[in-house]
């Protein structure tokens, strides 16, 4: 009975938390669409900033309050919210990015996420990644491109555009390289060469490099890590039952060579960066096997 209570207490605090938040978030996303001048337009945009990230600091205390959950945050000294980031992370769960938001929020830039489009029709959140200037992918199958191969392409578009209206301002600009989250039917679907990842696709981070690289001042090559035999729900978290997540947080140096050349018409150059993240994910999957055997 007790972790229904909890969840249930956790889940009406949130929601009061996104409607208090989400009314001058909203107000301010619209008259930044309507006022005339860049100064203008830019205060709006402080103020949409501010209130995400008010949300996400009262949702950090309500974790804090309810819930027991270690967070193990390791490596996040020497962040700053001045700088910007190209954070990629591997992707299993729901939890991840509350996680993300409680090991990162207020260390780094507020987060811009590439996400389904689909998650546009949540209520009230859908409204607030609009105001965030998320983008929003369309990500088609491989069967509905074989039928419509003009839509080949849009995805890394959007990449494009989005990254367009992020230059000149601080950002953590996330990338979840492989596209889903990891099941072990997809492991298994892909012949995946990773024992804990999913394959990645390098595609949209190339093109985000292209388009912010020399704006951007870091990787952050972060690895989540449940321990325990099966990964957690978001609903075992607000409930109580997750008892530790490890969070390990690398920060690297981002060589120019990653977006001097064109990823799409140069094979060499695609090549050269596909090669890299595969190194990347290479030690991010011993990584994980090491954080996991020590957990």
């Amino acid at each position: 009975m007790r972790p229904l209570l909890t969840a249930l207490g956790v889940l009406l605090l949130l929601l009061i938390d996104t409607l208090l938040m989400i009314v001058p978030l909203l107000l301010l996303a619209l008259l930044r669409l309507i006022l005339p001048g860049r100064p203008l337009k830019a205060y709006c945009a402080r103020g949409v900033m501010c209130c995400a990230e008010g949300w996400v600091e009262i949702g950090k205390r309500i974790f804090a309050r309810l819930l027991p959950t270690v967070w193990d945050v390791r490596g996040s000294a020497g962040l700053r919210r001045d700088r910007s980031y190209l954070l990629v992370c591997n992707h299993q769960s729901w939890v991840d990015i509350p996680t993300l938001l409680e090991a990162l929020g207020g260390r780094v830039p507020f987060f811009k996420f590439f996400l389904k489009r689909e998650l546009i029709w949540i209520p009230f959140l859908g409204l607030a990644f609009w105001a965030l200037d998320y983008p929003f992918m369309k990500r088609h199958s491989k069967a509905y491109l074989e039928r419509y191969p003009e839509r080949r392409g849009e995805d890394l578009e959007i990449t494009r555009r989005a990254c367009a209206r992020f230059r000149g301002i601080p950002v953590t600009l996330v990338n979840y390289l492989e596209g889903t989250r990891f099941t072990p039917l997809k492991h298994a679907r892909q012949a995946s060469p990773y024992r804990y990842l999913l394959r990645p696709k390098a595609g949209g981070l190339a093109f985000a490099l292209a388009s912010l690289g020399p704006q951007l001042d870091a990787l952050l090559d972060v690895t989540l890590v449940y321990p325990g035999r099966r990964v957690p729900g978001f609903w075992e978290l607000i409930s109580g039952r997750v008892a530790r997540v490890i969070v390990d947080i690398q920060t690297r140096e981002l060589d120019p060579a990653l977006w001097q050349d064109n990823y799409q018409s140069d094979a060499d150059f695609r090549r050269f960066v596909q090669a890299w993240v595969s190194r990347l994910w290479e030690e991010k999957d011993e990584r994980i096997a090491r954080l996991r055997g020590a957990a």
